[in-house]
């Protein structure tokens, strides 16, 4: 059995890593992530986990030793945050190109300039078309459990996978955790076998350059051309939600909490309204949604913990009863409006069901508070916009000040 334990975001992570048995992680030190490679390298030093341990001058380097590790055949790790990811970039389209099975928690913060150590999503969502899986949290229980998770999945479908957390919010802040044992973990995530023989009797040409179009391997087989590869990463993400889905119910049958459901629900089945949102704002409408019942307003909240793939089937008829949705989010896609408002509109138009009116905030950016006012204010705002027949053109901005 596991036990219970008081921890913050980052101790979660790391330990979440220690009980997937990762065996190379590499490390360069970003706030808010910082705490997680100082206490893995804490486990390393004292031996309660055999990895190696491979400090880097940068977090490009830092993916290119999980690169270089996860090809031949390792269970590795690392971390980070902020422009650290967007330092990444490059090295994130190799490993999602590779089909390398690398799992990344990315404490979420506002990218500069102006400098901002706090927390907003646009870190990750600046780097949702790379290739990568993303999971959101929603609180620490769900960083041991995601983490756990995303190796099965990655490993199973060959995709690397982000676990994003919020910055400080859940990275750095305590929370009762349900932590599984060791031997529980290791009947769900059995040691990683490489797709592939590596032998010096039986050479592979890993990541060569390809061309336009397919030629023939030294055994005269067809090899696929650069879209080809691009095609096949596509295909794998548009299944993966099943396997996600399937793995996610396995989660819970062996440790009791499932995520077979790519979304979290709260009070929406009888909803005229609903938040949909991602990560610890999924908590704050939670409460927020109460105070509209108590209003006689029936609302409820959608979590979005999958971003990519995108569950678009699952959200369209998620919301397809409520008459008004207001997506509140911390990103922005600069001209335009917030990342996951685009999506779940594009689900909407591809599903076809009924359309509600639809609202987007931008909330929280570079750690602005979120307060149950600025959540009541777009709710109804929503439901005025229900009321009047009325479309939002553009993202409102709550509490943003000067």
């Amino acid at each position: 059995m596991g036990q219970t334990l008081i921890l913050t975001g980052n101790q979660t992570a790391a330990l979440a890593a220690r009980l997937c048995r990762v065996q190379v992680i590499a490390a360069y030190p970003i706030t808010p992530q910082s705490k997680i490679p100082e206490v893995l390298s804490e486990y390393v030093e004292k031996g309660e986990l055999a990895a190696e341990f491979v400090r880097v001058e940068s977090e490009h380097s830092a993916m290119g030793v999980c690169i270089s590790a996860s090809l031949v055949g390792a269970r590795v790790f690392t971390a980070t945050a902020a422009n650290g990811l967007a330092y990444m970039h490059e090295q994130l389209h190799w490993a999602a190109g590779a089909r390398l099975p690398i799992v990344m928690p990315v404490t979420n913060r506002g990218l500069g300039a102006p400098w901002t150590i706090l927390n907003d999503m646009q870190d990750s969502i600046s780097q949702r078309d790379t290739g990568w899986m993303q999971f959101y949290c929603l609180n620490n229980q769900e960083i041991v459990d995601q983490v756990i998770l995303a190796y099965r999945v990655a490993e199973q479908l060959l995709v690397p996978v982000m676990v994003c957390f919020d910055g400080f919010r859940l990275s750095h802040t305590m929370m009762p955790v349900e932590i599984p044992s060791q031997e529980e973990v290791d009947a769900f995530l059995p040691p990683y076998q490489l797709p592939y023989t590596i032998s010096a009797d039986s050479p592979v040409n890993i990541n060569p350059v390809v061309m336009t179009d397919p030629l023939p391997d030294p055994d005269g087989r067809l090899a696929p051309s650069y879209m080809g590869f691009r095609r096949r990463l596509q295909e794998t993400h548009e299944s993966a939600l099943s396997c996600i889905s399937e793995l996610g119910r396995a989660f819970g049958e062996t440790f009791g909490r499932s995520y077979e459901d790519s979304l979290y629900r709260y009070r929406n089945d009888d909803a005229d309204f609903l938040f949909v949102t991602m990560g610890s704002l999924s908590s704050e409408a939670s409460d927020t949604a109460d105070l509209l019942r108590d209003e006689g307003i029936k609302a409820g909240v959608i979590g979005v913990r999958v971003f990519r793939p995108f569950p678009d089937r699952a959200l369209a008829e998620a919301v397809s009863n409520a008459r008004g949705v207001a997506v509140v989010e911390k990103a922005i896609s600069y001209g335009y409006e917030g990342a996951l408002a685009t999506e779940m509109k594009a689900a909407l138009f591809s599903h076809n069901g009924s359309n509600p009116t639809v609202g987007n905030y931008i909330v929280g950016l570079g750690g602005k508070d979120v307060k149950p006012s600025d959540l009541l204010e777009a709710a109804h705002e929503t439901m005025d916009n229900v009321q009047k027949d009325r479309m939002q053109r553009h993202p409102r901005w709550l509490g943003s000040g000067i």
